[in-house]
């Protein structure tokens, strides 16, 4: 798992009004939260696992992602270590048995596979269960929003 941090800021952003378009004159305010460096820390994460791929018996790396800013790390790893099989797994879910989202092009050109989607049986047994409990420290627990 690679992860990055979150920026936090106050903003502004037009008013939604049904029926009008976005002015930037009537605007509200709000939370901008904002994911910083997320994706270089895993393009970098990558293209490093690919250059000790002899070193570590890699054959494959499969990212789990839709972000087409991964495009360019993508074709990075298929120019430079050709014999590294490439997928892609879309973290999308099927509304009535149909995708929702096209596969990105960028992402969808540079790999040898591609699944466009997770089922929800995927994900439900993925999931931690809902309290977690630490030595030393009190329990993690599911929020119920969640």
């Amino acid at each position: 798992m690679t992860q990055g941090r979150h920026r936090l800021a106050r903003g502004y952003a037009p008013r939604y009004m049904e029926g009008q378009e976005a002015s930037r004159r009537n605007q509200v305010a709000i939370w901008q939260l904002e994911e910083k460096e997320t994706d270089v820390n895993i393009a970098l994460g990558m293209y490093r696992t690919a250059c000790r791929s002899d070193q570590l018996k890699i054959e494959q790396i499969v990212l789990v992602s839709g972000d087409t800013d991964l495009g360019p790390a993508l074709a990075a790893i298929r120019q430079d270590f050709p014999n590294i099989r490439l997928g892609v797994i879309l973290p999308h879910r099927l509304e009535d048995k149909e995708l929702v989202r096209n596969p990105p092009g960028s992402l969808k050109k540079h790999v040898d596979w591609l699944r466009t989607y997770i089922t929800d049986d995927e994900l439900s047994v993925c999931q931690l269960p809902v309290k977690v409990p630490l030595v030393r420290k009190p329990a993690i627990v599911k929020p119920d929003y969640w």
